[in-house]
């Protein structure tokens, strides 16, 4: 009897095996990358790139008042990067980079009176989860502990008191744009202390987002008033969802409800990919262009899901695979991405989208790219 409880044991093992081989692991589709695709490669090339450009002003000459969100975005980007490949002398020349904001350039440094403006604190924290230096924490926790403070400045609204009032941000607008903003620093917040708050506040502020501004096919209008499913903004969201999932706890009482917003999102979104891996400037319009920033914020969402179990890998794992083929084939030589949307406010015009200008090198481009890079390293 022994013997034969072996045998069935063995073979009841041998089965599963079989089973799993079959069925493969989260990272059969993003592995064997053609030439110009290869994450570790490409990471390095836009990172790099990075480090040459001076602080960028949204495509107009001259210095910033401020460091852009863009930036922020790309910088974030670049460091998670190095901090996957553990590249030490990619995180030096990032931090060097930040160096003068302590003295020479501090005038650069955003005041935290705005989500574009608050989200600078990622990158001070993200220096200090890979350096443990100190001064990196306390700017980068003022951004997030400013974010939830009392309305002060002259940014200030009466619908400012009117959220904070509710537990929200004061810094609330009900922009789609405002869900990667928010949720980027307040996360990075939690990872650089471990302290949970900055994850409740985050996802509650996500689920009000989500109640109001989502459509029944998952996809977001650009604001209430624009009913144009344009691609960045939706961009933000999805991105927004899976940085903010990557670390909430799943006995969140808000979890359930981000993972079924972030669920249905990327279903649609699925339904929308062009032939070519790409995603439009205005998702549903078959008349519209190919964008890369939408595309790079898509794709990166959808590599995160697949990695950590959200989604079906055998069904989403080849459409993050052939988004990631599809961007790579924008960035030139230069490491500069191409058929980047410029900077876009929120308009009632279904043509004001489709005439937005298409630029070369935009740090909206550069970051998604750099973020898909890290998601495909982990």
């Amino acid at each position: 009897m022994k013997s034969k409880s072996n045998k069935n044991l063995w073979a009841i093992t041998a089965i599963s095996g079989m089973l799993l081989a079959s069925c493969g692991t989260p990272d059969k589709y993003f592995q064997d990358f053609p030439e110009g695709a290869v994450p570790g490669e490409v990471g390095k090339k836009v990172a790099e790139r990075f480090i040459e450009v001076p602080h960028q002003n949204f495509g107009r000459p001259g210095m910033p008042k401020r460091i852009t969100y863009p930036e922020v975005c790309t910088w974030y980007g670049a460091l998670t990067y190095a901090g996957e490949k553990r590249d030490r002398d990619l995180t030096e020349q990032l931090a060097k980079r930040f160096e003068p904001l302590f003295s020479s350039e501090s005038h650069l440094v955003p005041l935290p009176d705005h989500v574009d403006h608050t989200v600078f604190g990622a990158v001070p924290l993200e220096l200090y989860i890979q350096t443990r230096e100190n001064r990196y924490l306390a700017m980068g926790r003022n951004f997030a502990d400013k974010q939830w403070g009392p309305p002060e400045g002259p940014r200030v609204k009466p619908e400012s008191h009117k959220y904070y009032d509710k537990g929200l941000t004061w810094q609330t607008r009900m922009w789609i744009d405002d869900m990667y903003m928010i949720t980027a620093v307040q996360s990075q917040a939690y990872r650089a202390t471990g302290d949970i708050k900055y994850m409740e506040r985050a996802a509650g502020e996500m689920v009000v987002y989500l109640d109001a501004l989502q459509r029944p096919n998952g996809l977001f209008y650009h604001a209430p008033d624009v009913p144009f499913f344009w691609g960045r903004g939706n961009g933000w969201m999805a991105a927004g969802m899976s940085e903010l999932l990557r670390s909430l706890p799943e006995d969140n009482p808000d979890y359930d409800r981000i993972m079924k917003g972030y669920r249905t999102m990327m279903a649609s979104l699925l339904k929308y990919q062009t032939e070519n891996g790409m995603w439009r400037q205005l998702i549903d319009d078959p008349e519209s262009w190919p964008e890369t920033s939408s595309t790079g914020m898509f794709t990166f969402a959808m590599i995160t899901g697949v990695k950590q179990g959200w989604l079906d890998g055998d069904i989403y794992g080849p459409a993050a695979r052939k988004g990631w083929i599809a961007l790579t084939g924008y960035i030139n030589p230069n490491g500069d991405v191409s058929e980047v949307c410029q900077g876009t406010n929120k308009k009632n015009d279904r043509q004001y989208y489709l005439d937005r200008e298409r630029m070369v090198g935009d740090m909206h481009g550069q970051a998604p790219v750099l973020w898909c890079a890290t998601a495909l390293l982990r």
